[in-house]
């Protein structure tokens, strides 16, 4: 579904992708790990059109999106829900929902607002409710669903557990294993690395803008150097 060949993301003169490739088959989970400015969010953010792609191809089922615009992007059928949720707000947990369909134009909206309810019962609970007065973990199931409600063909996490509580993150663990039951292909970004191997079909090891591993999630998560640097063993 994806493919990504020689990516380079520079930031200024400071180039911080060094020619990565990876892809991601349609019904995968798909895991980056790796330390903090390894260049995954930054990754993330050259396939959403956030940030240019210096050199290199962003191909999304053999179509090229390389440099795109975000809302673009969105179109095409990419959603991320994005590190530190960033729910609007001021508005309702209900409006935060529509947010999500906005490039769409079918009817079956309502339909699929009520699927999220049913899926995430505390947000029919704070329907009408501010967003920005949500609790870290309401308002992380609140971006997830917000994600689904674009119906995308790839959904990307970034960061999903990050400053949650311990419980709080095993339900977000669950959540992303639950939307892979669904059938949706994901491409996760996660500092709690246990987990995301645990999730992953396949995964990539980011060092310093490269990847320098990669396998089944099984197959990082018995690697020695993994097992020592990431998973604390």
């Amino acid at each position: 579904m994806l493919n990504i060949t020689d990516l380079h993301v520079s930031y200024g003169s400071i180039e911080i992708i060094h020619g990565i490739s990876l892809e991601v088959r349609q019904g995968e989970c798909v895991a980056l790990i790796g330390a903090n400015g390894a260049g995954k969010s930054s990754t993330l953010k050259a396939i959403c059109g956030l940030v240019p792609a210096a050199m290199g191809t962003i191909m999304l089922e053999g179509r090229d999106i390389t440099n795109q615009s975000g809302h673009s992007i969105v179109k095409a059928g990419i959603t991320m829900c994005p590190e530190g949720r960033q729910v609007f707000p001021q508005m309702t947990t209900l409006q935060n929902l529509k947010m999500g369909a906005y490039t769409r134009r079918d009817a079956e909206q309502a339909s699929d607002i009520e699927e999220m309810m049913d899926m995430f019962p505390i947000l029919r609970d704070r329907a009408s409710q501010a967003a920005g007065t949500l609790s870290g973990g309401e308002q992380e199931m609140l971006a997830i669903a917000r994600a689904l409600m674009a119906r995308p063909k790839l959904c990307i996490f970034d960061e999903p557990s990050l400053g949650l509580a311990p419980k709080i993150v095993a339900e977000v663990g669950e959540t992303i294993k639950r939307i892979k039951e669904m059938g949706k292909t994901i491409l996760l970004v996660e500092q709690n690395s246990a987990m995301a191997l645990r999730l992953a079909d396949r995964a990539y090891l980011f060092e310093a803008g490269e990847i320098v591993l990669s396998g089944t999630g099984e197959e990082l998560q018995s690697h020695p150097s993994v097992a020592k640097a990431y998973l604390g063993h």
